[in-house]
């Protein structure tokens, strides 16, 4: 405890206090500017000039630290002695309500007073009266040089004895009463204050440590005062006067505990302000990587608040005051962006960090616990239906997916039968085969929702290796899989269905640029795509039949290579949702989901049915507007939302199908997943693990986080897309789609080559439909700006 106690002229101290007379070195001779002397007697300490004083230096005369000691105790007991004749005067002035009143006499204010005034909540000033300014307020001409109108309940200290202070002085007073401000004296005067429970004013302070109640005294005695936070507080205050009592041993005791663990606090703040500045000051390939800021616990909480307050998200008013004191510090202001780019600069965070990743809290590393067991049932596992699966490895099988999809859900074959219909075939990766309902691996499957596909990288429902070497359809290898058979009539209606367990060998992986290329080229030896193709037209056509609407449009895909570089590669590719292999591939997906709602419907099974009903669109009311992305763009505009219901199929008005079932994307997607576990269990002879309640409830959680991931894509791949055009020619034009008007000429617009929506002024005459050119104007991905104007060739 730095507490230093004067007790019956003894002097004790603490072994971490601070020299008890270290006062004494610090005194200086307070040179006293020309003001009329009033000083009083009082308590006096023995005052020394520093000046070649200190023992064994300057005069020669060494002097120690006992003899210090004893004339401070000399004095004590002399000051005690001169206490006593007037204790009946002193005494009083902390016991009788009439007496402090008489030390709470206002000075008149007048022409020539130095006073310190508050300008401000920040500022406290010295200055001099100048005039009076109404009834009550004065003009005053302060230390920086500016005269200003002050209320009289702004005057902090009327600084006594004082009279035609010259303002040019004003400075030179202040200089000198910051030089001879010394703390360390206040606790001296509170011990013997606090034994005799006495008050005293700021003059009297003054008599006390500085042995005089000049001005000058006066006013340092009043600054050590109104500034202390530990050994005294305001008892009274009227106007400009205060008088001030000694705070309780206990409560100073416990306020310098305090402010030791605050300046630690600080120290520890300086420390880690020098950490940020050297790793903002090194080049990027030698700036610290993140882990390093983790292992201390008191910086990672620093850098974790940081990081917090970056994305919105601190968890407590103390990690948010922490990060605000931080960015303080750094001379920052108190905002997201300037933590962010803090941590961008230091290299806690990549240039192109997805902030919305970090604030929506998504799950994408799997524990060490999911990852050992989902090892376990790759190595342990048996296949429950061994014994009751169809080989179909002599069939030609067809994967089509994008370029770099890493798990494979689904592959099509296609046969034609004698009578000359088509049986096509969709094979449907088997997950079941590893992952029971209930499970551990399920339930971190349940709680991702959904795999998330992002422009940097791919985070799966499952762990890595269960998903690719266990679950995924591999090429030439056999593979597990859930087959849904279908026999086409020529109109493309099902003629008959069946869906059963499998093994199949995957013949081809193909991407959907190179099955298309294979359509266009129409080789003999592909018949079988070939099949596949002519089944998806009649499909198309018969749900068109059955009122179906075609919302085909432009999707973008982005891969970024080295993500984590500051210009890492970006690969763009924009795909028509029309494309033969994107229609082919996507005619099977939706027959495979009609055939399972309508398996599911047939054998009373609890599914998740989906349906759109949207049998208030009439298609020829947007006959006027260009087949594709402009006539898809309006039509869903007006498209009522998604159903599901758990019970039976329900009409999906908008694929003009009596139900649909999702069903082929169980490694992705957690509800296809629901789905096989109910149909595998049938094709087992087993009841169904969820009712319809336990599906309802499950979807939804599912369908939150779901919703959550559809966020966290679009704005990932909006932002690169925007980086992408950042850094594209300012020259270089574009062509775009009027798909509607905003507000006058303020036009949405589809920018073909990238496949995403802007908007921009075009000009009188353009419609809903016609192409215009473009050209970009500003593009900056963090903070989602794009703008775009109209190039009007001449």
């Amino acid at each position: 405890m730095a507490v230093r106690a004067v007790h019956r002229g003894s002097l004790f101290r603490s072994a971490v206090s601070p020299p008890l007379l270290t006062f004494c070195c610090r005194f200086r001779h307070l040179s006293s500017l020309p003001f009329r002397r009033s000083s009083k007697v009082g308590l006096r300490f023995p005052i020394f000039c520093c000046v070649n004083q200190f023992p064994g230096y300057g005069d020669g005369c060494p002097r120690s630290a006992h003899s210090l000691v004893d004339c401070v105790t000399e004095e004590l007991a002399a000051w005690r002695s001169r206490r006593t004749v007037r204790a009946n005067v002193k005494m009083r002035l902390t016991s009788s309500g009439e007496l402090l009143e008489d030390k709470l006499v206002n000075q008149e204010l007048k022409k020539g007073l130095l006073l310190e005034f508050k300008r401000d909540s920040d500022r406290i000033l010295l200055g001099v009266a100048e005039r009076p300014d109404g009834k009550k307020n004065w003009m005053v001409y302060d230390q920086n040089g500016v005269t200003s109108s002050i209320k009289p309940q702004q005057i902090r200290y009327i600084i006594p004895g004082v009279e035609n202070f010259d303002h040019k002085e004003i400075l030179k007073f202040l200089q000198k009463a910051q030089e001879n401000l010394d703390p360390t004296l206040l606790e001296i005067a509170w011990v013997e204050l606090l034994e005799n429970n006495a008050s005293v004013t700021a003059e009297e302070l003054a008599e006390m440590i500085f042995g005089s109640a000049e001005p000058l005294e006066s006013y340092c005695a009043h600054l050590l005062l109104s500034k202390d936070e530990i050994y005294f507080t305001v008892m009274e205050t009227k106007g400009s006067r205060s008088i001030y009592g000694p705070r309780p041993t206990g409560q100073v005791e416990e306020l310098l505990r305090k402010k030791m663990a605050e300046e630690a606090a600080e120290n520890e703040l300086q420390d880690f302000i020098q950490l940020l500045l050297s790793a903002k000051a090194k080049p990027a390939c030698a700036k610290p990587p993140k882990s390093s800021w983790l292992v201390d616990e008191k910086i990672r909480y620093k850098i974790e608040s940081l990081e917090a307050y970056a994305i919105d998200a601190c968890k407590s008013d103390e990690q948010k005051k922490t990060a605000g004191m931080i960015l303080k510090a750094m001379g920052l202001t108190k905002t997201a962006s300037s933590a962010l780019n803090l941590l961008i600069n230091i290299g806690y965070f990549p240039v192109h960090v997805n902030l919305d990743l970090l604030k929506l809290n998504i799950l994408t590393d799997h524990s060490e616990e999911i990852i050992a067991a989902a090892g376990s049932l790759l190595s342990e596992s048996s296949d429950p239906d061994e014994m009751n699966r169809k080989d179909l490895t002599h069939l030609k099988v067809y994967a089509i997916d994008v370029d770099e999809a890493d798990e494979l859900d689904d592959a099509l074959s296609a046969t034609r039968l004698q009578d000359g219909r088509i049986r096509v075939w969709i094979h449907v990766a088997d997950p079941t085969r590893y992952v029971e309902p209930g499970s551990i691996v399920d339930r971190d499957a349940m709680r991702r929702g959904t795999s998330i596909f992002l422009p940097t990288g791919t985070y799966p429902m499952f762990p890595e290796k269960l998903a690719m070497e266990g679950m995924s359809l591999k090429q030439g290898e056999l593979c597990n899989a859930v087959s849904v058979s279908v026999v086409l009539h020529s109109d493309g209606s099902i003629a008959e269905y069946s869906v059963q367990n499998s093994i199949i060998r995957p013949t081809y992986m193909l991407t959907y640029e190179s099955a298309t290329e294979l359509l266009h080229l129409n080789l003999e030896e592909e018949a079988e795509l070939k099949m596949l193709s002519e089944a998806a037209a009649l499909r198309l056509r018969w749900r068109r039949q059955q009122g179906a609407i075609d919302t085909s449009t432009l999707e973008t895909r982005i891969k970024v290579i080295n993500p984590e570089d500051p210009e890492p590669s970006i690969n763009l590719y924009v795909e028509n949702q029309a494309d033969p292999a994107m229609r082919l591939v996507s005619e099977m997906m939706i027959l495979c989901g009609e055939v399972v709602a309508t398996f599911g419907s047939c054998n009373n099974l609890p599914l998740p049915y989906r349906g759109q009903p949207q049998s208030n669109i009439d298609v020829s009311a947007f006959s006027h507007l260009p087949e594709g992305p402009v006539r898809s763009s309006a039509i869903v505009r007006i498209m009522r939302a998604a159903e599901i219901d758990f019970r039976k199929p329900i009409r999906h008005g908008v694929l003009g199908l009596p139900g649909y079932v999702q069903f082929t994307s169980p490694i992705r997607r957690y509800l296809d997943l629901l789905a096989h576990y109910q149909v595998k269990a049938f094709l087992r002879g087993e009841s169904p693990p969820f009712s319809a309640g336990q599906l309802e409830g499950m979807a939804s959680i599912v369908n939150m986080q779901v919703r959550v991931v559809r966020r966290l894509s679009s704005s990932s791949l909006r932002y690169w897309v925007i980086e992408f055009l950042r850094r594209q020619p300012r020259e270089k034009k574009y062509r775009a789609l009027i798909l509607k008007f905003i507000k006058d000429r303020i036009a949405a617009l589809l920018l073909v080559e990238v496949g995403m929506q802007a908007s921009a002024w075009v000009s009188v005459g353009t419609q809903v439909g016609d192409e215009v050119e473009v050209q970009v104007e500003e593009a900056h991905p963090r903070d989602d700006v794009l703008s775009l104007k109209e190039f009007i060739r001449n």
